[in-house]
């Protein structure tokens, strides 16, 4: 009986998980596009575009490190930053999110990047725990010791004691996953936001 009213709700999340994944690229070009727009609109300010780096920095070594450790659907990652939160890449992916609406001190991109998050990742993140809840048995006393999001101040400890941190970054499964491609996308974003309105004010109204 306890089972029978979770059924509608975990029918909708998986429709939802589905939906979440076939739109995740359109709305990152909706996404792109407004940010853009947003940069014509109003010029970035330097000091903004500074401190946007506190935030896209760590973002982008979160990312890369966590590359190094991850083995996709072949077992359960829980070294490197993996025994401080389950989703390094994601938090990754948010501090560099947050870090560009930073540089552009735009509220519109802030809002957009935001709800991408909660309506796209949220349910993205509920299938994968529900993969690997299913694949690995291990993956109830991981998620009891390390946090989902937020990371813990010191790595989690396995049910015999010891630490989970301890293992080797590897650069062949940082190339395997190609997450330079995180580096390369921030460094042209701040080239769009340095140069693309003196590039296109030229383009369009000649040198001055």
């Amino acid at each position: 009986m306890n089972s029978q009213p979770t059924t509608p709700r975990v029918g909708s999340m998986q429709w939802w998980q589905k939906v979440a994944r076939r739109i995740r690229v359109p709305l990152g070009f909706v996404t792109a596009a407004l940010y853009l727009f947003e940069l014509w609109r109003q010029p970035p300010v330097p000091a903004a575009v500074a401190w946007s780096l506190g935030l896209v920095l760590p973002g982008l070594w979160l990312r890369a490190y966590a590359s190094g450790y991850v083995k996709k659907n072949a077992e359960l990652t829980q070294t490197g930053p993996y025994a401080y939160t389950r989703n390094p890449l994601y938090l990754g992916s948010m501090l560099i999110a947050a870090g560009f609406a930073v540089a552009l001190l735009s509220w519109p991109v802030a809002v957009v990047l935001a709800a991408g998050f909660a309506v796209i990742y949220v349910p993205v993140i509920a299938g994968e725990e529900r993969f690997l809840r299913s694949a690995f048995p291990d993956f109830e006393d991981y998620c009891k010791r390390v946090p989902r999001l937020i990371p813990r101040l010191t790595a989690g400890t396995s049910q015999n004691g010891k630490s989970a941190g301890g293992a080797a970054f590897s650069f062949s499964l940082y190339f395997k996953h190609r997450e330079y491609n995180a580096g390369m996308g921030a460094a042209l974003l701040y080239l769009c936001l340095l140069w693309l309105r003196p590039v296109l004010a030229t383009l369009f109204h000649g040198p001055r």
